[in-house]
């Protein structure tokens, strides 16, 4: 597909039997286009001109769970659409849809069950995963087997039926959660009103279409604020999980400043601690911890110590796998998913749907940044060549050895530097995945290190001096992807990363994307070997920032280094 004429016609999609579409960035109405079908549609591939979406069943259902029908996915592609849409793509979005509502499963008696059509019956009663977990009662209603509720739900939506579940959950014990009007400082705090709608969207006024769900939210757009709100809708004690030792304080800290409970009933449970208190923040390492292979995971317990009536689980896109057991097995309690991207590199976005449950609120990353809620970004990816001697030894390696090769391509660093110069009077986050390359860049520009292996309480005084500014650059390893509150980090450089994670990709942007007490705006530099696999998975781990509207410029290495050099030093 070309670039679209000099004339734009207004008609930016192309819609093919296969349920691509095909987004001409060229047209007049792109981005307005982008942001409609990305409510029923996925990303897959964003070249220069032209970006490639799929409708798939899972962005079917989570779009159904946001309203999305039939009608509107059919206006929206006739509307945008050069070409007449095919009639299988929308038979099949028919179909897809009217599968969402299909099956409820329900309480009947104290027991759990599925309630559905003869038809429907019949279809998946054939289907071994599901038959397994079900018996048949003579009266026809479809009962789970003792314990079986997310299961069920799973080996479902693997065959192409989404859950309607409405069998309620338990209450858990009350626990009265007040918000502040203002925080320790005397600063008036009010939550923002796409985080009130996102908690509505979750509590449902408390119905039984409520309490199970995903809010996503770009990161330093509140989602810790999202939560909190919602668990003073509910009122109930509550478990929040979360990716480390430094999230679990700054939720501890947020808490306490944005509510009015006291230190006595926030408890933290990680390596060194153990509190288990009405509210008790956990982090996923400790909950999958155990001493060996064959050992049991010590600590998943948690999740029955309490009679927990929420359980929050912040970057719900990284729960692991055994996580993701216990939570097939916690149906009774209500859930809420909070992330800036649903993305799983491992293909298992069928598993956080079914088990902790659809998306019920997103709002795009463009609108928040043009209401001033984050920071305007911008994206560069600066493309570094390899030395004669260092492409040769590339050219002769195996797959796997040219991955690592070209992400710590020695060349880098010299950009890194010309970069660093360009940004002498700002607060720059240089990020990247191997060690031995971090140590030198460490080394090298003068710069501490943070990496998983830093004792916290180092962290936490590396974090607060970049925070007042007595150091302008840290270097930080994948630790750094989540949870670490910088407000004043105004620019990224990232010199490897995790092959093409997507995820990632965002989390790291995200690093400086809270909004700035002056303005001003961000920069994202992805630092990239040319013509390697180093630019291949570059291309990938784009993606998710694609669909939510950012380009990226390409910019040469040498230009880049040549400009730095025209900087005085005294600028």
């Amino acid at each position: 597909m070309k670039p679209a004429a000099d004339t734009p016609s207004g008609k930016p999609l192309i819609v093919q039997r296969d349920r691509s579409v095909l987004l001409d960035l060229h047209e007049a109405g792109a981005e307005e286009a982008r942001g409609e079908i990305s409510r029923f549609s996925e990303l897959i591939k964003s070249p220069e001109h032209v970006h490639t979406y799929r409708i798939t069943s899972l962005s079917i259902w989570n779009g159904a769970a946001r309203g999305v029908n039939a009608t509107e996915v059919a206006a929206t592609l006739a509307r945008w659409s050069r070409n007449p849409v095919p009639k299988e793509v929308l038979a099949w979005v028919d179909e897809a849809l009217a599968r969402s509502g299909r099956i409820r499963l329900v309480r009947r008696d104290g027991r759990f069950g599925l309630e559905t059509d003869a038809e429907t019956l019949e279809r998946i009663l054939v289907v071994p995963s599901v038959a397994e977990l079900v018996e048949l009662l003579p009266d026809g209603f479809l009962v789970l087997r003792d314990g079986m509720r997310g299961m069920v739900k799973r080996a479902l939506v693997r065959v192409g039926y989404p859950v309607d579940d409405v069998a309620g959950f338990e209450e858990g014990d009350p626990l009265t959660v007040e918000l502040r009007d203002s925080d320790p400082e005397g600063r008036p705090f009010k939550v923002r009103d796409y985080q009130e709608q996102a908690a509505q969207s979750f509590y449902a006024g408390r119905s039984e279409r409520g309490g199970a769900g995903i809010v996503v939210l770009p990161c330093g757009a509140g989602k810790t604020v999202v939560g909190i709100r919602s668990m003073a809708l509910y009122n109930v004690q509550t478990l929040v999980l979360t990716t480390n030792r430094s999230a679990v304080a700054q939720w501890k800290r947020e808490l306490l400043a944005r509510t009015k409970l006291t230190e006595d009933q926030v408890g933290e449970y990680t390596g060194d601690t153990k509190e288990i208190r009405p509210v008790t923040v956990s982090t996923y390492q400790i909950l999958t911890w155990r001493k060996s292979a064959t050992s049991p995971f010590a600590h998943l317990e948690l999740f029955r110590s309490n009679n927990w009536g929420l359980v929050i689980y912040d970057e719900v896109h990284l729960l692991p796998a055994p996580v993701f057991r216990v939570t097939a097995d916690l149906q009774a309690r209500r859930r809420l998913g909070l992330t800036a991207t649903l993305v799983r590199e491992d293909g298992r976005e069928d598993e956080v749907f079914s088990l902790i449950g659809p998306c019920r609120y997103d709002l795009p990353w463009r609108q928040l940044e043009q209401r001033g809620y984050i920071a305007e970004a911008r994206c560069v990816e600066v493309r570094v060549p390899f030395t004669p001697e260092d492409r040769n030894l590339y050219e002769d390696s195996t797959r796997r050895e040219r991955v690592r090769l070209a992400a710590e391509n020695a060349r880098k660093l010299d950009v890194l530097q010309a970069l660093l110069r360009r940004h002498k009077n700002d607060r720059v986050l240089v990020i990247g995945q191997y060690m031995d390359q971090l140590e030198e860049i460490s080394r090298v520009i003068g710069a501490p290190l943070i990496t998983g292996a830093s004792p916290n309480d180092k962290r936490e005084v590396l974090y607060g001096a970049f925070r007042r500014g007595l150091v302008p650059v840290l270097v930080v390893s994948k630790v750094a992807n989540f949870a670490i509150d910088l407000p004043d980090a105004n620019v990224a450089i990232q010199v490897s990363g995790t092959f093409g994670s997507r995820q990632e990709e965002a989390q790291r942007l995200g690093r400086v994307l809270r909004a700035k007490s002056d303005g001003s705006g961000a920069m994202f530099y992805a630092l990239v070997t040319e013509s390697t696999r180093d630019q291949e998975f570059s291309a990938h781990r784009q993606l998710f920032l694609a669909e939510q509207g950012y380009a990226y410029e390409i910019l040469d290495a040498s230009d880049v280094v040549s400009e730095a050099s025209k900087i005085p030093d005294s600028a």
